[in-house]
């Protein structure tokens, strides 16, 4: 026992001086590189690159999502559908009629031809009753949807219009646009997102000493009050018929749409850059960085990609001025077009080759490019191109001209002489659509023969 008992004594004092000693090794260590601080910090900082740089690049995006409701940034990843005869709405019910996309966390607003209406959640199959009137995505707070509504009060009762919003009540819910009188008919009914006011033309029944049987009325002179309002008397007689003689614009003023760059999104409240005021059928022109552009409505639902290059309110009859790389050619194009709104299709304006590059894009009516030159013509002196006297406005399809034969270096665009706010309304002229198919360009055969010329079509 005293032999084992002096071997494991021996053993832990071996051990415990082997661990003393490279304690006391750290220590100095550290204290060297306490003495030598910048040049340890930057090694170190090296040997975490060498390790974890390569192969290890983020494949993820940071962006802020402070205040971003889910609500507004859900995907509209479902379909909505209506069995009118039945009775019933749902994502599920996959033959009935089509209604809208929609998102899980939706609502919907559903109103009837009794008077009723009420919110309720989406879900695959629901049960809404018969006769419906109308159904949408409901948005709580919305203002700026308004119905329009006239209805008769009672079975013989007078007949009252009224505009209302909806923007907020309990889900499940049954509530009334008319008085709630038993035998109440809605005669006229409208939802309008942006606030649109028509007007109406009412037929009345024929009943003795009533000489005019056809009387209009504009919504417009309603000034729009609660969901529970009555509304105000439009006639004491009977009412045959009312249909819609004209439609009308709105009566809110346009609408002030962001585009908000963290969630690619639009939106009504500020967030981001602002687009402009938007009224009626306007739209949003998009510009991506692949050489094709896209006109989008201004419904808050739309998404957007992230490879934009620009996003601003559309003017019709706007032309573009574009400067491209053709990959096939080699060569520098610059082309000049109106935007086609085509449907709202997205619409390719540098080519169909993948490897075509987009250089600039501008909107200035009289643009002026500098070309610097490069390879064996480096020495030649720089060229400025006058756009509008060097190509006429043609088809985003066409390929356009080319810039130059020889090798190009490098594009600027310079200041015009001639600025937008300098020019007055009645000096624009509207732009001469050429559709010719092909291009003159001078041969390359050298530069003392001027006057060698080829076609080269489009």
């Amino acid at each position: 026992m005293e032999i084992r008992m002096g071997r494991i004594l021996k053993f832990n004092t071996d051990k415990a001086n082997e661990i003393i000693q490279g304690i006391e090794e750290s220590i100095a260590e550290v204290l060297a590189n306490i003495q030598k601080l910048i040049p340890y910090t930057i090694a170190w900082y090296e040997h975490l690159k060498a390790k974890y740089s390569k192969g290890r690049e983020r494949k993820t995006e940071i962006r802020s999502f402070e205040n971003i409701e889910a609500a507004k940034v859900i995907v509209a990843n479902e379909k909505l559908y209506i069995d009118r005869e039945e009775g019933f709405i749902g994502t599920g019910l996959k033959k009935a009629e089509y209604l809208c996309d929609c998102s899980d966390i939706d609502d919907v607003i559903v109103f009837r031809r009794d008077g009723s209406y009420f919110v309720a959640k989406v879900s695959e199959k629901a049960f809404i009753g018969k006769n419906v009137l109308h159904v949408a995505i409901f948005e709580k707070n919305d203002n700026r949807t308004i119905y329009n509504l006239v209805y008769r009060d009672g079975k013989a009762g007078a007949t009252y219009m009224k505009r209302f919003s909806v923007t907020g009540v309990t889900r499940d819910k049954e509530y009334n646009m008319t008085m709630g009188t038993d035998g109440s008919r809605i005669l006229y009914f409208s939802a309008n997102p942006n606030g649109e006011a028509e007007v109406l033309r009412i037929t009345f029944k024929p009943k003795p000493k009533l000489k005019k049987l056809v009387d209009e009325i504009d919504i417009a002179q309603l000034a729009i009050k609660g969901r529970q309002s009555m509304g105000n008397l439009v006639t004491k007689n009977e009412v045959h018929k009312v249909t819609l003689k004209e439609k009308g614009l709105s009566t809110l003023g346009g609408r002030k749409i962001w585009f908000d760059e963290d969630v690619l999104r639009l939106n009504a409240d500020g967030r981001g850059k602002f687009l402009g005021e938007f009224t009626g059928d306007e739209k949003i022109l998009v510009v991506d960085k692949d050489g094709g552009y896209q006109v989008y409505s201004y419904d808050l639902e739309n998404h957007f990609e992230k490879n934009l290059l620009s996003i601003e309110k559309f003017h019709p009859g706007k032309v573009a001025s574009v400067v491209y790389f053709d990959a096939e050619q080699g060569f520098y194009y610059v082309k000049r077009f109106q935007i086609e709104v085509n449907g709202g299709k997205p619409c390719r304006f540098i080519g169909d080759d993948p490897n075509n590059k987009l250089v600039s894009v501008t909107w200035v009516t009289y643009p002026r490019l500098e070309i610097e030159f490069g390879g064996e013509k480096n020495s030649r002196e720089n060229e400025i191109v006058e756009v509008a006297e060097f190509i006429g406005v043609k088809s985003y399809k066409a390929k356009g001209k080319r810039l130059s034969s020889f090798e190009v270096k490098d594009i600027h665009e310079l200041e015009p002489v001639i600025k937008d706010e300098d020019i007055k309304p009645e000096e624009i002229l509207p732009p001469i659509i050429d559709d010719i198919p092909f291009e003159i360009i001078r041969s390359t055969g050298g530069d003392n023969d001027p006057s060698q010329m080829k076609l080269n079509f489009e």
